[in-house]
């Protein structure tokens, strides 16, 4: 049977570094990209360099309609191996309403649209961040259980209900989103294990990147992090995005088979240090 693999986000950064690693695990690899030119470009590099056979797919993850159409490409190609969901935006890019639509929502309609193919040896890993591992945890219940239904009808009301308007500032909204994304993860291992397939999240920290330094501007606070870590400085892009493509690809590996229902913290010690 042909396997499958699909890395979103796939245009550049983590999302192209996964991808890469993914070449070589599955007979086609469908790269999901909202730029229909960069996830082109990415699947012609792709297609040189590896051994599967490498399809660009434009789609943004939060449609709903457009994730069905994945999941029907898919199940028309073979069977669902491995997914490296990367696709994300960061605190600077949106409004708090449209960083929760993106990086959580759009995370549960994937992982939702996947689900029915799911079978023995799927695998997925959804891209996280450090960010909610910095502060104490938020057990309310109410918040809880707004957060823990990203698909409910007004989403990012109902958890601004919850939470007030602290919520509208857009790194708040940045860390309740991936801490959503920690608990989904939580969730659907359970949901998935039933069929022998597995899922996990991947945190990585402060990143040197055009991105990272926009993010940085906006945030005094992550330079006074990176003085204190252990490694005393930021990730750099290329090692930072070949470490954590290493991870995604060993926790969709065979060899991970007993890996599922966690989060991999890649952050060069911040929380740590922090917690220490």
């Amino acid at each position: 049977m042909t396997t499958v693999g699909i890395a979103t986000g796939a245009g550049r950064g983590m999302g192209l570094a996964c991808a890469c690693r993914l070449t070589t695990m599955v007979d086609v690899l469908l790269l999901v990209d909202r730029d229909e030119d960069a996830a082109t470009a990415a699947a012609g590099k792709l297609a040189a360099e590896g051994s599967a056979r490498v399809e660009p797919v434009a789609l943004d993850v939060t449609d709903r309609d457009g994730l069905a159409g994945l999941a029907g490409r898919v199940a028309g190609t073979g069977t669902l191996r491995a997914v490296a969901h990367a696709a994300g935006i960061s605190p600077t890019m949106a409004d708090w309403r449209r960083i929760l639509t993106v990086d959580l929502v759009g995370t549960a309609l994937l992982t939702e649209a996947l689900r029915p193919l799911a079978t023995e040896g799927t695998a997925l890993v959804c891209f996280a961040s450090m960010a909610p591992l910095l502060g104490p945890a938020e057990e309310h219940p109410a918040v809880l259980a707004a957060l823990d239904d990203p698909l409910a009808e007004g989403f990012p009301e109902r958890l601004h209900d919850a939470l007030g308007a602290p919520l509208e500032d857009t790194g708040t909204a940045y860390a309740w989103a991936k801490r959503g994304v920690h608990r989904l993860v939580r969730r659907e291992a359970v949901l998935l294990g039933p069929v022998g397939a597995r899922i996990c999240s991947v945190s990585p920290g402060i990143i040197d990147t055009p991105q990272g330094r926009q993010e940085e501007q906006s945030h005094p606070s992550m330079t006074a992090l990176v003085r204190q870590t252990p490694l005393g400085r930021k990730g750099r892009p290329e090692d930072v995005a070949a470490v954590v493509a290493a991870v995604v690809a060993f926790a969709l590996s065979d060899e991970a088979a007993f890996l599922t229902g966690t989060d991999l913290l890649v952050d060069g010690g911040v929380c740590a240090a922090l917690h220490r």
